[in-house]
């Protein structure tokens, strides 16, 4: 049984003089919907790029799924899925050819490759465009495609990497309900969004980033009442307000 909980202790990512992440410590359990939110720049995809092995943090330590990522990396890539924030999908392929690649890619068992695509395309809404071409897909539709990009294998982890940029609200609450359903199967999620009614509806618990450090950590309700708010969006708006001064 894999262990699908992450361990972040202490780490530091710097990019010659800027320091994108900075000291930054946090556990998320198994089957736990995390968000990570935070201003452009503030270190979230950063912090992505480190979990799912893009990057090697400058110092500090990171175990997904009980591995040691700078010792074990080939173990974890085996059951995460990574849908990044720039949209990656083949456009001289059609949306079915492109799972399709991504199955082999993860060595999948054919027959459970056909239900899988089956699955995602008629959940995501695109199974009656399957066989179009991905270059004549609308950006919400190749927004939906690569999420069945970083789900095909069925991993264990999922980052999801601001999954509901340019999509409209109907395909927006379907992929919503989608989540909740890997919640319902005990998948780990961590997501990124600027949408703060989304982070709200989705996640147990946010970590709100700015300047690289971790300045919130808490369930939705917990840091509404913390910071005597309305809404997650009043929360985020008190707690980032200076950076939103320095660049007037």
């Amino acid at each position: 049984m894999i262990d699908t909980g992450i361990v972040i202790k202490n780490v530091v990512k710097k990019f010659d003089d800027v320091t994108a992440v900075d000291n930054i410590s946090l556990n998320i359990s198994e089957g736990e919907v995390f968000g990570l939110l935070g201003p452009n720049g503030a270190g979230k995809t950063t912090i992505i790029n480190i979990l799912c092995g893009l990057l090697k943090p400058t110092s500090g330590f990171v175990s997904v799924g009980g591995y040691d990522m700078q010792k074990e990396l080939e173990n974890v890539r085996k059951f995460i899925g990574v849908c990044p924030q720039e949209t990656v999908v083949y456009p001289y392929l059609t949306g079915e050819e492109n799972i399709q690649l991504f199955g082999e890619l993860h060595t999948m068992n054919k027959d459970l490759l056909k239900a899988r695509k089956k699955l995602l395309l008629t959940k995501l809404g695109l199974y009656e465009a399957s066989r179009k071409k991905a270059e004549k897909y609308s950006g919400g539709m190749k927004r939906r495609l690569s999420l069945i990009l970083a789900l095909v294998h069925d991993p264990k982890i999922v980052f999801l990497d601001e999954p509901t940029v340019a999509l409209d609200a109907q395909s927006r609450h379907a992929v919503w309900d989608f989540i909740k359903e890997l919640k319902e199967n005990s998948k780990t999620i961590i997501l990124t969004t600027h949408y703060m009614e989304e982070a709200e509806e989705l996640c147990d618990r946010i970590g709100i980033i700015d300047y690289g450090k971790l300045i919130a950590l808490g369930s939705p309700d917990n840091l509404i009442r913390e910071y005597d708010a309305k809404n997650l969006e009043e929360v985020f708006i008190k707690l980032t307000s200076r950076r939103i001064r320095e660049e007037i």
